[in-house]
């Protein structure tokens, strides 16, 4: 009889390692290739401070989303509660990263 556990998410890269697959596949130093994670992340982060989205064809998009205030529901209370407005980031897969996902199949463990 088969298991009808969940099968887990694939594990997800951290910087650190992210850092070191960009310095082995591109013939790049680690320190290169931090230095080249950090001005991306800070690049977005700046053009969000100044209002501006990211558009990178075949990649995707980033931008900022405003989600106003609204009541909601404390799930374990039931009582209503006043959730303030804030900015939501958002990316959006491009076409391109879409179809480079299309045919992935994740081992399950």
């Amino acid at each position: 009889m088969k298991s009808k556990a969940k099968p887990s998410k694939p594990k997800a890269m951290n910087k650190d390692e992210f850092t070191s697959f960009i310095a082995k596949h591109f013939s790049h130093s680690k320190v290169d290739a931090q230095k080249a994670v950090n001005l991306f992340v800070k690049s977005v982060m700046q053009a969000f401070k100044e209002g501006k989205g990211i558009n990178l064809v075949g990649f995707g998009s980033f931008s900022i989303q405003r989600r106003e205030a609204r009541v909601g529901v404390n799930p374990k209370t039931g009582k209503k509660m006043d959730i303030d407005a804030y900015n939501q980031p958002v990316f959006r897969g491009g076409k391109g990263l879409k179809l480079a996902c299309k045919d992935i199949v994740f081992k399950w463990t």
